[in-house]
């Protein structure tokens, strides 16, 4: 059984209930459509009956509730809570109203910490910006979160690295020029992501253009005093740096590159430098490796709101769904 497969298994165990705002994306409705046939988690559809139809048609997404937010007798109660929540940034209630009423991320946002929803899937037709801001206005970060960011899950076919192929990239989908410091909680939040989701030891890498010191620069001291504080933090998660992709997953030069080290060239989780190598680095992955890659998901927001790739399939979203619902119930 491969990797998503577990976690719908999962998700089905415990369902829950994930908002998709994006109905005006037929590749959104497709994947609620297949998500509730195969009864991986209860879905929430926000928009009016005309835009769901429409863009729907042909599909079965009768299980699916929907929610108009012009209409929802649940709209003052958000309207109140949203000026609650940003009144000290000049949101009136007018301002909410506009807000929750045109930007249905907004909503779906509300939904989840109203406790209406589990979790959030966006992005397929929005910028990242526009997906994660109200989750950080409206849900901010969990306890105990020192940054947001966000990673892929990447399965690749017929593969012998990682574990069976399957890895988490991070940060590549939100955090730009992660410094030390940063780099570090990115590590320790994706080797807890990893264990979440794929269940095994994460052992995880630090990846740059230098293994071990074979190259002197200001890119490689960020990525070494990262590691440092990493193993620090996280004294109990296996962190080694810094390590050129091929030391990090490829036994052979691993044990030439790093010798002695339990995590080079076995590694799971690649920590990339910045936000430009974790991009690259996972869309090389997928297009060339064929690879499946599910994400950006999130990690450190107080309840699970994933974003989509603008190029995802159905399926991918589908997968997203999952993932999501998985989260929400380590929550």
């Amino acid at each position: 059984m491969g990797f998503i497969d577990e976690i719908k298994v999962r998700a089905r165990q415990n369902m829950k209930t994930i908002v998709l705002p994006e109905t005006e994306d037929r590749r959104v409705l497709e994947a609620a459509a297949i998500t509730l046939a195969e009864g991986n988690a209860n879905i929430i559809l926000v928009g009016t009956d005309e835009e769901i139809d429409k863009n729907a048609e042909g599909l079965d997404i009768s299980k699916a509730t929907r929610i108009n937010p012009h209409t929802t007798d649940k709209l003052q109660s958000y309207i109140d809570k949203l000026v609650e929540l940003r009144q000290a940034k000049g949101m009136t209630p007018e301002k909410a109203r506009e807000a929750l009423t045109t930007d249905y991320t907004t909503f779906a946002v509300m939904m989840v910490k109203m406790g209406d929803a589990d979790g959030v899937v966006s992005g397929a037709c929005h910028s990242t910006a526009n997906t994660l801001r109200p989750c950080l206005q409206i849900l901010k970060t969990a306890p105990n979160t020192k940054l947001v960011s966000a990673f892929f899950v990447i399965v690749v076919p017929n593969c012998e690295y990682g574990e069976n192929g399957t890895f988490i990239f991070g940060d590549s989908g939100l955090v730009q020029n992660p410094n030390a410091e940063e780099l570090a909680a990115i590590a320790g939040s994706s080797a807890k992501s990893f264990e979440l989701l794929v269940g095994k030891e994460a052992k995880v890498a630090m990846l740059s253009h230098s293994t071990m010191g074979s190259a002197k620069h200001a890119d490689v001291d960020k990525v070494v005093e990262a590691t440092k504080i990493a193993k620090e933090l996280y004294p109990n998660v296996k962190i080694e740096g810094e390590l050129q992709l091929d030391a990090a997953i490829v036994p052979s030069v691993g044990a030439s590159k790093a010798p002695g080290s339990d995590i080079a060239g076995q590694a799971n989780v690649l920590i990339f430098p910045d936000l430009d190598a974790g991009n690259i680095g996972y869309k090389l992955a997928q297009r060339l490796a064929k690879a499946e890659a599910y994400g950006p998901i999130t990690q450190g927001i107080a309840a699970p709101v994933n974003d989509l790739s603008r190029g995802c399939f159905a399926e991918d979203i589908v997968g997203v769904i999952a993932i999501t619902s998985v989260q929400a119930q380590a929550q």
